[in-house]
């Protein structure tokens, strides 16, 4: 490979700025990042097919979030661990607040895990997560295996930052918008449907007894079918994802050793202050400062409001499911809050 600045085959110089000439001469066969750079490169048109696997796999996330509110009260009841009935609310708040816990904790370590290995290994793992943690999850038959099955459901399924992530880097610029707008379009989807599942299919043993035997696993698990239902989902996903491409870029060492043999070759060239301080300039670009995340106001001021509206959205859920019983008969509370 030629030179990237003490020339090219007509020996003319080349002056472009380090990150432009690894964009030009840098690609490496066995990077995936690489290869879908190119790909982005050759495409001419929106790339429908990784646009429905980034709404597939968000929707999958979403799902679980709220499917259990429109049952959680009577799955709290039959655990038998309120003396009160007005205690039900109380042990309601923490198995549905386990799983936001979880997925908080977890996030930044699934997305420090994602610049490290990659996003689709993580996304594989998240999505791997729901089929086991909601299955069990219906199967549940104490208080603390509810809630224990959430909070691993949440630690497992922090994908919602890798998604945004992996939809800015599988697409074109002009189409980054799109992508982006997709993901939130089907999270505010998966809020719908997820409780409608939770809604009608929760107890189908008594709502449908011509489907679903009184001998039937549904009829011993209650809430097991919207959970399965959802498991199913996910399994679909997860095996869809095989196929999805790797945007990571991963160069290893070589990349080091090459602009280390680069900055030997060029000592004597008028211009090896200027290619100095392009690798300098590279080096700081992919070896950010931590503390700089933390002292960036505009990125923790959207972060701030972004937590504020998600209090907004989540903090009433139990509340108005709570009030339905009040006011309606208890057997019409599934389809209600659905």
């Amino acid at each position: 490979m030629a030179a990237a600045v003490s020339g090219d085959r007509s020996g003319r110089a080349i002056t472009n700025p380090l990150l432009e000439r690894e964009e030009e001469d840098g690609y490496h066969e066995n990077c995936p990042g690489c290869r879908v750079d190119r790909m982005k490169r050759q495409q001419t048109k929106t790339n429908y097919l990784h646009l429905s696997y980034i709404w597939t796999v968000s929707l999958c996330t979403a799902l679980p979030i709220q499917s259990l509110f429109p049952f959680i009260y009577f799955m709290i009841k039959d655990f038998h661990i309120a003396e009160k009935e007005e205690d039900i609310g109380y042990y309601a708040g923490f198995v549905g607040s386990s799983f936001m816990i979880g997925r908080a904790l977890t996030s930044f370590l699934w997305g420090r895990v994602a610049d490290r290995y990659g996003r689709k290994p993580v996304i594989l793992i998240g999505t791997l997560s729901v089929v086991i943690f909601s299955s069990l999850f219906g199967l549940s038959t104490s208080f603390w295996m509810a809630i224990s099955m959430r909070f691993l459901l949440g630690c497992f399924n922090s994908l919602l930052g890798i998604i945004r992530a992996y939809a800015t880097e599988v697409c074109k610029d002009e189409h980054k918008a799109l992508a982006l707008s997709i993901v939130s379009t089907s999270r505010g989807v998966g809020m719908i449907i997820g409780p409608a599942i939770g809604g009608f299919f929760a107890q189908p043993a008594d709502k449908y007894p011509s489907l679903f035997p009184q001998n039937s696993i549904f009829r011993r698990f209650p809430y097991f079918l919207p959970c399965f239902i959802i498991s199913i989902y996910s399994l679909g996903v997860f095996i869809a994802c095989w196929w999805i491409p790797e945007t990571l870029h991963i160069h290893g060492k070589k990349l080091n050793e090459r602009c280390d043999s680069r900055n030997i070759t060029r000592e004597d060239s008028a211009e090896e202050s200027t290619v100095k301080s392009d690798i300098e300039e590279a080096s700081n670009i992919r070896k950010p400062r931590k503390a700089n995340l933390l002292r960036n106001w505009p990125l923790m001021s959207t972060i701030i409001v972004y937590c504020v509206f998600s209090l907004q959205e989540i903090a009433y859920s139990e509340v108005s499911h709570g009030s339905a019983l009040n006011q309606y008969d208890q057997a019409a509370v599934p389809i209600l809050c659905s």
